[in-house]
């Protein structure tokens, strides 16, 4: 199984890209930071995962990019109450990160089934 074929590693690619096009010129360095690494370790994640040997360790890594999906989704929040990104494109990119994460986890069924 090809990471870069996979519509869920390439959605989260766009999207990381965006996050960082989005924030590049923030100067809240800490807030800044803390969304684009968070976005940068979902597509991150699933490449490393299936890249791995064993099923177990697919489905570890798949788990984390999950939770990184939970932490960034949480952060847009965040960033449209505090007014750094409109409303709109806001929920977009919320609903993008809760549509990511129901592929993810149906990825780690998929390979927990092999475990079995």
């Amino acid at each position: 199984m090809r990471y870069e074929r996979l519509d869920v590693w390439k959605r989260s690619f766009r999207l990381s890209v965006n996050i960082h096009q989005l924030f590049a010129d923030n100067k809240n360095f800490g807030f800044k930071d803390q969304i684009c690494r968070s976005s940068l370790s979902v597509p991150s994640n699933i490449a490393e995962g299936l890249e791995r040997d064993t099923e177990r360790d697919k489905a570890r890594f798949i788990v984390i990019a999950k939770g990184s999906l939970g932490e960034l989704k949480t952060q847009i929040m965040i960033a449209i109450e505090i007014g750094y990104i409109p409303v709109q494109l806001g929920e977009t990119l919320s609903v993008e990160c809760e549509e990511l994460s129901r592929m993810l986890g149906s990825l780690i069924k998929k390979i927990r089934m092999n475990i079995e």
